[in-house]
């Protein structure tokens, strides 16, 4: 008799609205000969996504005390192979469980806490690149930028834990500086670059050896993530693209970068 083949199981939580993600690693796994069994998650049962999966879970927020306690039973229970983290908001708590999950022989698609922690903090981060000598915007706290003597506007000022693009302004005058300033939570003061703007994904592997990279040049912004891009082999980006995530020590999965190409 044949032996049949296991089934891998990939965990998908806060999946959303990410129904072209799950056809994806569906029709992956099929070229590959691999029968899989997706498994979304989500905090209602509207998810656009969650109605894709092969099983779903209706959970709480991210930011509820069980969530995590949830999220450990569901891998248990289903006997997760592989989890795929999907948005910014859990990824400490899935950068924290990394070893816990190894020891359940499950991989999450996610990178070491410390890696976590300079990305979701952007004055660490601006920090980071600086000290590895990479092309940054001057950036700097709302208290340094008003002691500045000579002002170069615009600014770009943003939250330094935002994501999605929220809480971000673009100001013209000392007037717009103090004002959105003063409206911004956690707010980050950042030298205004006019470019093409770049989305970069680079592909890690389990090694933590840099397989892939694919600029794309953004044609349509929504809510920080592109929904119109068109792809360009630029060798200067990619390459660059590729020294950083080595230097971070980023990985495994895919890891996507955003940059600016000026002239």
């Amino acid at each position: 008799m044949a032996k049949t083949k296991k089934k891998i199981v990939i965990f998908f939580p806060c999946v959303g609205r990410r129904v072209a993600l799950l056809d994806l690693f569906r029709r992956a796994c099929a070229r590959l000969g691999c029968p899989s069994v997706l498994i979304g998650a989500d905090v209602t049962e509207l998810s656009a996504a969650l109605q894709c999966c092969d099983r779903r879970y209706v959970v709480k927020p991210v930011t509820h005390r069980q969530y995590r306690r949830e999220m450990l039973d569901i891998i248990s229970q289903e006997k997760v192979d592989f989890v795929v983290p999907t948005v910014d908001l859990d990824l400490p708590i899935w950068a924290d469980l990394r070893e816990k999950l190894a020891a359940m022989d499950c991989t999450a698609l996610i990178s070491n806490p410390k890696v976590v922690r300079i990305c979701q903090d952007k004055r660490l981060m601006y920090r980071f690149l600086k000290k590895h000598e990479f092309d940054t915007p001057e950036t700097m706290s709302v208290a340094q930028a008003q002691k500045l003597k000579r002002y170069k506007f615009p600014y770009f000022l943003k939250p330094w834990d935002g994501y999605a693009g929220r809480g971000s302004y673009i100001a013209r005058t000392r007037e717009e500086l103090k004002f959105f300033s003063h409206h911004v939570p956690n707010c980050i003061v950042q030298e205004f670059i006019d470019g093409d703007e770049h989305t970069v994904d680079v592909l890690v592997d389990f090694t933590g050896q840099v397989r892939c990279v694919v600029p794309r040049r953004r044609l349509q912004v929504r809510s920080g993530e592109v929904s119109k891009a068109i792809t360009v082999k630029h060798t200067l980006i990619m390459q660059r693209s590729k020294k950083l995530i080595e230097t971070l020590g980023a990985g495994p999965g895919i890891i996507t970068i955003q940059c600016f190409l000026t002239k």
